[in-house]
């Protein structure tokens, strides 16, 4: 029975030895001085040993098991000495490194051009206007020519909640709250930038959530003329005081005449090439004079009162400013595309 207890002891010592992690320690205890373990298993065994036998047994079996706990301590203290060092040693910091520089963030490019286009028509006199993205279909349609059994409300594929309730489809909703709550009191010119919402089928150039930017303006005596002398105004503050436009018929429900609006080429200077289609034109946006039937039903009843209304869309422009070929990448939360634009902010 002593030898075994020896053989014990001696098993004990070389597997603390071995043991490196808390985990080991805390099985080595529960194997060699647990209430199953070896020697709590040799002392049971003491039931079968004569009765002379047993006290020099028991003194044996208290011995080793002293002689283990100390050993046990005195390792588990070497070990949590060893683990402090090392921990304290990764953590350690190095105040003579350079530090490393934050990322700086910057303005994004739709953001950038939205504040340019606002400063441009704030110059003019404009008031700048936000809305609800969540409309009725009375602002949304009804309130701009737009009755329910229009034909031209195809041209817009709607996210509806119910058939009272949708996402907008433009920011031109703004113009018949604004209108509503100004008139009859003019001059109105008032710019609504902002994001839209339309069932498409995302690639290149489409989106399912874009960005646009609508104005407009209601006053005595307003012509076509007024409104191609402030359109050309703001596309050479935008693109350059070299930059040429044409008005091509067009049409919109809520205007009459409407006509879109070109400017010549950015890239080619109206040369033509493959991004005008070799047309020496870019199209930009759509506008026209507001239609008598819309000025009428948001309470402009005089009719010496006429408006013009002009809508662009943001992600468009942005493209043509900076090269961008991919609408899809002002979305996609890639970090390298604002990071072109840091130099740029400074």
């Amino acid at each position: 029975m002593i030898e075994r207890l020896q053989a014990i002891e001696k098993i004990a010592k070389e597997k603390l030895q071995a043991s490196v992690t808390g985990a080991e320690l805390e099985a080595w205890r529960v194997d060699f001085l647990g209430k199953k373990g070896e020697l709590s298993s040799a002392l049971r065994a003491m039931g079968s040993l004569p009765a002379e036998e047993r006290p020099k047994i028991g003194q044996v079996v208290n011995t080793i098991r002293t002689t283990l706990e100390e050993a046990f301590e005195s390792y588990k203290t070497k070990l949590e000495t060893q683990w402090q060092k090392a921990k304290e040693e990764s953590e350690k910091v190095d105040i003579t490194l350079s530090p490393r520089l934050p990322f700086l963030g910057t303005m994004h490019p739709l953001q950038r051009v939205i504040r340019r286009i606002e400063d441009i028509f704030i110059g003019f006199g404009f008031t700048v206007e936000r809305g609800p993205h969540v409309e009725t279909d009375h602002f949304n349609f009804e309130m701009l020519n737009l009755p329910k059994d229009h034909p031209a409300r195809d041209m817009q594929d709607t996210f509806y909640f119910h058939e009272e309730m949708l996402m907008r489809t433009h920011t031109s909703p703004m113009q018949a709250r604004t209108m509503q709550q100004r008139a009859p009191h003019v001059p109105l010119r008032i710019l609504v930038p902002g994001r839209v919402y339309r069932r498409d089928d995302d690639d290149a150039t489409h989106s399912h959530e874009f960005t646009q930017i609508e104005g407009l303006v209601v006053d005595y005596g307003i012509s076509m003329s007024d409104l191609k002398g402030v359109l050309l105004t703001f596309a050479k503050e935008l693109f350059g005081e070299q930059q040429e436009i044409r008005l091509r018929p067009s049409f919109f429900p809520f205007t009459e005449p409407s006509a879109e609006m070109d400017v010549r080429c950015i890239y080619c200077g109206g040369e033509g090439c493959s991004t005008c289609k070799h047309t020496g034109w870019i199209e930009i946006l759509g506008c026209g004079m507001v239609h008598p039937s819309v000025l009428t039903m948001n309470g402009y009843t005089d009719g010496d009162v006429t408006g013009f209304a002009f809508g662009m869309g943001v992600e468009r422009i942005a493209m043509l400013l900076y090269g961008i070929t991919d609408i899809r990448q002002f979305y996609t939360n890639d970090v390298r595309l604002l990071q072109q634009f840091i130099a740029v902010a400074r």
